[in-house]
């Protein structure tokens, strides 16, 4: 049986030409080569797997080469290049840097600087990962690298340029590798493909160039792993499968029920993909990609950066049709968010339920259609000023204002009643409703769906109410909410008090209270329109104004101010022939 070889070597680059996503840097190696115009020394960065090694490799044979071609090519057939093809060419040396970083090993290079090639021009010197060289042999390398003899040429790569000392830097000619673009690796794999007889799909080959991240020798070794799995029929399911990437189709799924507002489906769907064991954060990065997908392609001028499959494309734009560029724009910084946060996250499950139900209300969640207004004016009126509720600090005193759509309609199963005699008694107890929130709900969904004469009649409707019935039903609402319990106790402690025209004021003593109660309005006037059978009920809220209470500190003060309790004292302290201490 015939030694198998993995397909990043067996397809490794032999020629410039072979060199894939890096035209610019061989083409510039190529003219060099031809103009005779060659530096003692290069740096090749990068990312991994972009070809750096291979075109110092190709670099260092075709320089060599007795009879190049006219392209700058090396020809193949002369000594050198069959030399270098057989891998026992003495003109080529390679140092891999992260295991010889120290001064002695730099030494040992320097000492075979000195001897000339054997056959060519040129000899070659790669260090691999130069940055993992000692300072000691940095500083030993110097000056051979500035002045190296006529026929020695140094050639080094690096994955971190940055951790290369400044002084070599300057000695080299730098050349930066970028990242293979989506586009070619899916050619190059379908080309080792029709070599291999291996059957592809497109979408897979994108999801592998995808998982690459710019990198030919992952994307080949992916591909072998895929290869192997699928037995030579390389799909986009098994390949999602093998390599545990989520499929597309749960991204759609979730922009679904975004853009529906379906909390529930968001969070039950979320639980299937975490079934399936994707992390949590993958979710969360895939989620963002998605969304980010779905933005570029809006417009023809940012298709390009725009690299997916050409059914998957498809899909996309359709998505793309029905997102709100506002509402893309919002979900990717709340992604982004949750991505930042989720290592320090306790419960990371929560967290991303969390920016599922965000989302989820960017474009009108479940029981969030209805937006609370709220409109902040300052109270000018001196009987305002002078309640005679006080608080311990003073504040400013404001007033919001609600308002409410008025096609609530009253509760069917309740007779509308009268307006009550001025001489009847008033009540004290009320019995409990039967009405809850989940039905006021579905009543203002049946009076946006009526026609516009049944509305207005439904809001003409001023049934009168008295101050004990308002009462009486501001503590039934408030007792039902168990879980709010701030909401609830504000409730309690600060009665609402009926004023003209169908209003009433709620006093309030912080501004915390004022906002739990402008949160909870819409709730609050649907159940009161809907139990007192009044369209035209409106809810005013403000802070009390006080002026802060000068306390007694010294005994002629508090003397003073039990004088002012009671005037007796005075005569009490005559006659014993009393005195303030």
């Amino acid at each position: 049986m015939d030694n198998y070889i993995v397909s990043a070597r067996k397809y490794r680059p032999s020629t410039f030409r072979d060199v894939v996503g890096q035209k610019a840097l061989t083409t510039t190696l190529k003219h060099a080569i031809q103009n005779n115009k060659l530096a003692h020394a290069y740096l090749f960065c990068g990312p991994r797997g972009v070809g750096k090694t291979s075109c110092a490799r190709i670099f260092a044979k075709t320089i060599n080469c007795l009879n190049p071609t006219a392209e700058g090519e090396a020809c193949n057939e002369c000594e050198s290049c069959q030399a270098f093809n057989e891998q026992r060419s003495y003109n080529i040396h390679e140092l891999d840097a992260a295991s010889n970083n120290s001064v002695d090993d730099i030494r040992s290079l320097i000492d075979q600087v000195r001897i000339p090639p054997p056959i060519g021009k040129y000899k070659v010197f790669i260090i691999d990962e130069v940055h993992m060289l000692s300072s000691a042999a940095f500083n030993a390398f110097l000056k051979t690298l500035e002045e190296p003899p006529h026929h020695a040429l140094f050639i080094l790569a690096t994955t971190e340029k940055h951790k290369v000392l400044p002084t070599i830097l300057s000695r080299c000619q730098i050349y930066d590798f970028s990242r293979i673009t989506i586009a070619d690796i899916v050619e190059h794999l379908q080309y080792v493909a029709s070599c291999e007889h291996i059957q592809t799909e497109p979408e897979a080959l994108n999801v592998i160039a995808q998982k690459a991240d710019g990198g030919m020798r992952d994307a080949l070794s992916i591909f072998d792993q895929a290869a192997s799995f699928t037995n030579g029929n390389i799909t986009y399911q098994a390949v999602i499968d093998n390599l545990n990437v989520l499929d597309y189709d749960y991204y759609f799924r979730l922009t679904d029920c975004i853009l529906s507002g379906n909390i529930r489906a968001a969070l039950l769907l979320f639980n299937e993909i975490l079934n399936k064991g994707f992390d949590g954060q993958n979710i969360v990065t895939g989620l963002a990609s998605h969304f980010r997908d779905l933005l570029v392609c809006k417009d023809e001028s940012t298709l390009p950066l725009f690299e997916v499959g050409a059914s998957i494309r498809e899909r996309y734009k359709d998505m793309a049709k029905r997102c709100p560029d506002a509402l893309l724009f919002r979900a990717i910084d709340l992604a982004n968010t949750c991505d930042l946060n989720y290592r320090a996250s306790r419960n990371k499950r929560l967290l991303v339920e969390l920016l599922l139900i965000q989302l989820c209300q960017l474009n009108g969640g479940t029981g969030d259609a209805d937006k609370k207004k709220a409109v902040l004016e300052p109270i000018a009126t001196p009987q305002q000023a002078a309640q005679p509720v006080q608080t311990s600090q003073p504040t400013s005193a404001k007033v919001i204002t609600t308002q409410m759509p008025n096609n609530i309609p009253p509760t069917p199963s309740t007779p509308v009643p009268q307006a009550p005699p001025t001489t009847a008694p008033k009540r004290t107890a009320r019995p409990p409703m039967k009405t809850s929130l989940r039905d006021i709900a579905a009543q203002k969904q049946e009076a946006q769906a009526q026609s516009p004469t049944v509305q207005a009649a439904q809001v003409a409707q001023a049934a009168s109410f008295s101050q004990e019935e308002l009462t009486a039903l501001w503590d039934e609402f408030a007792n039902r909410l168990e879980k709010k319990v701030y909401l609830k106790n504000t409730m309690l402690n600060c009665k609402p008090v009926l004023a003209d025209d169908f209003t009433f004021e709620v006093a309030v003593h912080n501004p915390g209270q004022q906002d739990e109660l402008a949160n909870a309005a819409i709730d609050i006037l649907s159940f009161l329109r809907a139990q007192l059978h009044n369209g035209k009920i409106q809810m005013r809220v403000r802070i009390l104004v006080t002026n802060e209470k000068h306390l007694a500190y010294t005994a002629s003060e508090k003397y003073e101010y039990l004088m002012s309790i009671n005037p007796n004292l005075q005569k009490l302290k005559d006659a014993f022939d009393l005195r303030l201490d």
